[in-house]
């Protein structure tokens, strides 16, 4: 059965792959971006010519812009059965030399943005009692690695928002999902998106060459991996039409789609739930 289905950040990435697999697989897909008519303009006509999906300006760091989409696709199509929010921004540098404003920048998009989505589209779902939320996050997001703490501690709040919102939504029938990549060759990854990153060069100055062999060390191990593993950023975009395509109750609250791991994100995430699972046994019982 066909869904309405809306997607943040479909310009580039994982987000643009995603628009288009579930606009061939059948879906009514709203590709929401930024500036689809400046930098954009290009990418917005290109995706506005795929039978089944419709570009729709949104800026996910402004609480009138996710206002205005929401109510724009609510009104046109009436329901939105899927959201997908993918929009995110990337980061690298020591904890130090992040300014708290460059800080509060990373956590605008990658958390506000996303409770600015959930605030905007629960009304509509909850009305329903159903739908499915979708949020990317990371595969180290439940733990944390030197150098991209800021990132990691943004899509561990995510990872928060997913699990908590699936015990506070079940009586309405909406699920909540965390798609947990691994390191893939996009825009994010590659350096060709800009992303938000350390600001005070000083700092790393101060920390010296030891930290700076270290950095590298860590890129070269991560990045290193995607050759050698073969990942392909479909991958994402499947696995997100396999979750739409799930019956209603059978949809995993984490999804792990990172080759590169060889299963120890699942095995992470299987103990976590059991640890949890005692730990509220031993507070409720």
């Amino acid at each position: 059965m066909s869904k309405t289905i809306f997607i943040t950040g479909t310009s580039t990435g994982f987000g643009k792959l995603t628009a288009i697999t579930l606009a061939n697989a059948g879906h009514s897909v709203i590709a929401g971006m930024r500036n689809v008519a400046g930098k954009n303009a290009s990418v917005a006509q290109e995706l506005n010519g795929i039978p089944n999906v419709e570009v729709v300006e949104i800026d996910i760091t402004s609480d009138d812009s996710v206002r205005q989409a929401f109510e724009y696709v609510l009104s046109k199509y009436g329901k939105i059965d899927v959201l997908v929010n993918n929009a995110a921004v990337s980061g690298f540098g020591l904890l130090e030399g992040y300014s708290l404003d460059q800080v509060r920048n990373m956590f605008e998009v990658n958390v506000y943005g996303v409770l600015r989505t959930y605030q905007a589209v629960l009304p509509a779902m909850r009305k329903e009692k159903k739908g499915l939320i979708i949020n990317l996050t990371s595969g180290a997001s439940g733990h944390t690695l030197p150098f991209m703490i800021p990132y990691l501690a943004s899509k561990f709040v995510v990872e928060s928002i997913t699990e908590g919102a699936q015990g506070e939504l079940s009586d309405f029938g909406i699920e909540n999902v965390s798609i947990q990549p691994g390191v893939y060759p996009t825009e994010m990854n590659n350096g060709s998106k800009a992303g938000v990153h350390a600001d005070r060069p000083e700092v790393l100055a101060e920390y010296g060459n030891a930290a700076t062999e270290r950095f590298n060390a860590l890129g070269t191990a991560l990045f290193g991996k995607m050759e050698q593993f073969n990942m392909d950023p479909q991958t994402i975009a499947d696995g997100i039409l396999e979750l739409v395509n799930m019956p209603k109750g059978s949809r995993p609250l984490r999804f792990p789609l990172d080759a590169i791991a060889r299963g120890t994100d699942k095995e992470f995430i299987e103990a976590r739930a059991a640890i949890k699972e005692k730990w509220l046994a031993a507070y409720t019982n």
